[in-house]
């Protein structure tokens, strides 16, 4: 006799035939008793399956419409997290993984029990998902088949194209992938430039096949999370600005993404990455404290042409004053 889960399992592929079973058939291909066949219909129906029961001569059980799933082996809060994720794929993060989301959001919630689908229901209510919009979404097949190359340790080989519209080709160990924001992200090594690097998902153009296997490197920075905190908060962007401000580097650094030095108790350095300095401008003007340019040139001049444009937009006084 097969152990419970196993006999489940066939129980409900026989169920699945789309006809009605007598108890007596049913326990003869199952080898086990109907009062078996009983006790395992019954463990079907807790877990959410629709196994109807007819009496008479000709009675017997079938299984219910919407069931053509294997058991839904997730408790309730499981169930409930896995639904509600797939309604969020279904936003279209991913390109390509919305309408396959939708589907499996279909079939699941047909086997959910009806207090799962209660509560599914309430939440998708509740909930809104603002679309990515116009921003690229990653192909579905890119994160497969960069998945599939982490895992074999397989060099991957594509072409780039990077912030500036910069094509390039690349050989890159992949080490591992990183969903960050709307983003999906590569960590690897790049073999020519026998360094790490970091590449947007949507930008990657996969070449097959992939290149030769390679024994995994230790992490950058000792941690994947801590090296991209470090590289996308900084080094990724194209202008570097240094300001000295005039508060506490505890003060400042609680309110802003940047690298804050402590210069003495009332003033500290801070230095920001960004890709235009009219950013830099709004970030240190929320600041609200006084500050000073040390560079670049270029960021000084900036805001002296944004000062003289916002002197000019101020009406004239009633005193006299402008």
């Amino acid at each position: 006799m097969l152990a419970t889960p196993a006999r489940l399992l066939r129980l409900l592929s026989l169920l699945q035939m789309g006809r009605d079973w007598s108890g007596t058939e049913l326990a003869e291909r199952l080898e086990v008793t109907t009062r078996t066949v009983r006790r395992d219909v019954d463990r079907l129906r807790d877990l959410g399956y629709p196994v109807h029961t007819t009496i008479g001569p000709n009675g017997g059980y079938r299984l219910g419409s919407g069931a053509a799933l294997p058991p839904l082996l997730l408790d309730d809060d499981e169930a409930v997290a896995v639904t509600v994720g797939l309604h969020t794929a279904a936003a279209g993060h991913v390109t390509g993984a919305e309408e396959a989301s939708l589907r499996a959001l279909a079939k699941l919630e047909q086997v959910l029990p009806s207090r799962l689908r209660h509560r599914v229901t309430t939440l998708k209510n509740a909930v809104v998902t603002v679309s990515p919009g116009n921003e690229p979404g990653v192909q579905a097949a890119v994160l497969t088949a960069v998945s599939a190359a982490v895992r074999a340790a397989e060099t991957l080989r594509f072409d780039y194209l990077d912030h500036n519209a910069t094509a390039s080709r690349r050989n890159v160990e992949p080490h591992r992938l990183v969903c960050w924001g709307r983003k999906w992200y590569l960590v690897g090594w790049d073999v020519e430039r026998a360094a790490w690097r970091t590449f947007r998902g949507d930008r990657m153009t996969l070449r097959t096949p992939n290149g030769p296997r390679f024994a995994h490197r230790e992490p950058p920075d000792g941690d994947v999370a801590a090296y991209l905190r470090r590289t996308m908060g900084f080094e990724m962007w194209p202008l570097r600005s240094q300001l000295l401000v005039h508060a506490p580097a505890a003060d400042i650094s609680s309110r802003i993404d940047g690298i804050v030095t402590p210069v003495d108790e009332s003033t500290c350095r801070l230095e920001l990455a960004s890709d235009s300095y009219d950013l830099v401008a709004l970030v240190v003007g929320m600041l609200d404290v006084d500050f000073e340019v040390e560079s670049p040139p270029e960021l000084a001049e900036h805001l002296h042409k944004l000062a003289t444009r916002f002197t000019k937009a101020i009406p004239p006084d009633p005193g006299g004053r402008t």
